[in-house]
């Protein structure tokens, strides 16, 4: 088949399949949209460490305020996180930043009409620091912030 002559078929052929590859590519390059996009730069750079700072955000036009009520952290003792001003009730998982430790997530209750109380407890780590990110979403915006716990 390689020693084959280019006929005249052939090379049409060629011809009309790769300007069908270059226009699905232009087109594809034209149309695409990330899905990031959807989360405002301000929030999507803003990761705010919770355990020297409460941390606000900007959703809808409202700040949201975000902060821990437990001052001493520590592994394998519960931990309360308070996020007021926002009214649906939202969602969060906690990591592990400096090592993985899986996921885990946040349960959180109405403490009023637009405050809600979240608690949860992260693992031992053999590190003596181990820095956490909780990742909070509400109303399709994702806040991003850290907290440090030592051994």
């Amino acid at each position: 088949m390689a020693a084959e002559k280019l006929t005249r078929g052939r090379l049409i052929q060629i011809v009309v399949l790769m300007t069908i590859l270059i226009s699905a590519f232009i087109w594809r390059t034209v149309t695409y949209t990330n899905s990031e996009d959807e989360i405002s730069v301000e929030n999507r750079v803003k990761t705010c460490q919770l355990d020297t700072e409460n941390c606000q955000y900007l959703i809808d036009n409202k700040n949201v305020n975000v902060q821990l009520l437990t001052k001493e952290l520590s592994a394998q003792a519960p931990i309360r996180l308070q996020i007021t001003n926002i009214d649906v009730k939202p969602l969060a998982t906690v990591s592990g930043v400096s090592m993985n430790m899986g996921t885990v997530p946040i349960v959180f209750t109405q403490h009023n009409k637009n405050t809600w109380v979240g608690e949860f407890t992260v693992p031992a780590c053999t590190h003596n620091t181990m820095v956490w990110g909780i990742d909070i979403t509400a109303k399709n915006t994702t806040l991003s912030s850290q907290f440090t716990v030592t051994k």
